[in-house]
C-alpha cells in the first residue's frame, strides 16, 4: 500500500530534486533515478547537509564514484549504497564463513548474470504515437538528460531501455550484475584489480542497444598470503536468452515459486572456489561442497532490511552503522567502469590501485570520467 492508503496523508511531490534539497525540513533523501544521475543527485544532496541512499550502481563513471565517495566521508552524513544483499544474513553469513578461511584459501569467485532479455528493436526518433507524446509530455525531459548530451526523445532511450545506452546506463553488468560483483569482490576480500580483460559481444538481435548482452570479465587482484601464484581472481559473466544455469544452482532453491532475482528463466548468484571446497549462493540462500567428494556442507539463508539500516543509521548519527557504506559501493561499482572500458577498448587493461589509473594508458584513462553539460556538472570536492 502506499503512504497515502497507509496515513491518509498525501504525500508532497517536485520535479526538481534541487528544490527538494534546499529545504531544511528534509533530513534525508532516496535515490531511484537513471545511472547518469546517480552520483551528481548525491553528492549535492550531502552539500546541502542531507543523508543519502543511492541505489546501484552509486556512480555512472570511475571518477564519480571517488568524488561521492570523498563527500561522503568529508560530510559525516549517512550514505547509503544501493548492495542491498550487504544487509541479509544470507550475505552477511557467508561472507564471514569466507573470511574465516571454513572454505580454506578462496582463490577466485564468480558473479553470475543470467537474464532472459528481449530485443529492444529499433524507433526512430520522436514520439511513434499519440500515446507516447502524451506520456512524454508530462516529463521535463531536458532535467532527465540532466548531465548527459543533447539528443532528441527516442522511446529506446527512455524508461527502462536506458540502462542499454552508454550516455545513461552502464549494460546489465552495472544493472542486475553490480549486486553479484559486490558480493563477489566482498568475499574475496579485495578492493581494486590489477589487471582487467573483459569480451563479449551484442549477439542475436539486430537492434538499437549499445551494451553488450553477453560479457565476461576477468579480474586479478594481489594477494601476497597466498600458495602458487600470489594471486585472486574475480569472474563476472552476464548471459542473455538461451542459457544453461551454473552448476548446481536451480538445486538451492525451487525455482518455480520463487521469482526474487532467481527464476526458472533466470540465475543470479555467486560461486566461490577455496581449497577445502566451493560454494554456491544466490540471494537467500548459500550452500557449501566439501573436498573431492563435493559432500553438502555448511549453508546459511535469511534476507534482511536494507532501508531500516539507513534509518538506524541516520537516527543513531553514526555511519559506521552502514552494512553497505558508500565507499564499498564505489569499490564495486569500480569493477563494472574498468570492464566496461576494457571491452569498449577491446584489450586487456593494467591498473594501478594506489594511483587509480590505468598502467601508461591515456586513452583509457580519459574514459574513467565523462563531459558533463552545464548546469549539471559534477563538483569536486576540496
Amino acid at each position: 500500500k502506499t503512504v497515502f492508503d497507509k496515513t491518509g496523508v498525501k504525500p508532497q511531490t517536485e520535479w526538481d530534486m534541487r528544490k527538494v534539497f534546499d529545504d531544511k525540513e528534509i533530513n534525508a533523501v532516496s535515490f531511484a533515478i537513471p545511472n547518469h544521475w546517480h552520483a551528481l543527485s548525491a553528492v549535492w544532496a550531502i552539500q546541502a547537509g542531507k543523508h543519502v541512499s543511492v541505489e546501484k550502481p552509486c556512480c555512472h563513471t570511475f571518477h564519480e564514484g571517488r568524488v561521492l565517495a570523498e563527500a561522503a566521508r568529508k560530510s559525516g552524513k549517512v550514505v547509503q549504497d544501493g548492495a542491498e544483499q550487504r544487509s541479509n544474513p544470507c550475505a552477511r553469513s557467508a561472507v564471514e564463513f569466507l573470511s574465516e578461511g571454513r572454505l580454506g584459501e578462496v582463490y577466485m569467485a564468480k558473479g553470475i548474470c543470467y537474464k532472459w532479455r528481449d530485443t529492444i528493436g529499433r524507433f526512430p526518433d520522436g514520439y511513434r504515437d499519440p500515446y507516447t507524446k502524451e506520456y512524454v509530455s508530462k516529463v521535463d525531459y531536458d532535467l532527465w538528460l540532466g548531465p548527459a548530451p543533447v539528443r532528441p526523445f527516442n522511446v529506446n532511450r527512455f524508461h527502462y531501455n536506458w540502462h542499454w545506452h552508454w550516455d545513461y546506463g552502464n549494460g546489465d553488468m552495472g544493472n542486475q550484475g553490480v549486486h553479484e560483483m559486490d558480493v563477489a569482490r566482498w568475499g574475496l576480500g579485495v578492493k581494486l584489480p590489477v589487471k582487467i580483460t573483459a569480451t563479449g559481444g551484442h549477439f542475436m538481435f539486430d537492434d538499437a542497444q549499445e551494451t553488450p548482452n553477453t560479457l565476461m570479465a576477468l579480474f586479478e587482484f594481489p594477494n601476497p598470503a597466498a600458495g602458487g601464484d600470489k594471486k585472486k581472481i574475480l569472474e563476472f559473466e552476464t548471459r542473455h536468452w538461451m542459457t544453461n544455469p551454473e552448476g548446481d544452482h536451480l538445486g538451492l532453491e525451487d525455482t518455480r515459486t520463487n521469482t526474487y532475482m532467481t527464476s526458472s528463466e533466470n540465475v543470479i548468484g555467486n560461486i566461490f572456489y577455496g581449497s577445502k571446497g566451493y560454494m554456491q549462493k544466490d540471494v537467500n540462500h548459500w550452500q557449501t561442497f566439501m573436498g573431492r567428494e563435493r559432500t553438502r556442507g555448511e549453508s546459511g539463508s535469511g534476507l534482511g532490511n536494507h532501508y531500516r539500516n539507513f534509518i538506524d543509521a541516520i537516527r543513531a548519527g553514526d555511519p559506521e552503522m552502514l552494512t553497505a557504506p558508500i565507499e564499498e559501493g564505489f569499490y564495486s561499482c569500480a569493477l563494472v567502469h574498468l570492464a566496461n572500458i576494457s571491452y569498449r577498448l577491446g584489450r586487456s587493461l593494467e591498473f594501478d590501485p594506489q594511483a587509480m589509473k590505468f598502467v601508461n594508458d591515456q586513452e583509457a584513462d580519459r574514459m574513467l570520467t565523462k563531459e558533463y553539460r552545464k548546469p549539471f556538472v559534477l563538483p569536486e570536492i576540496k
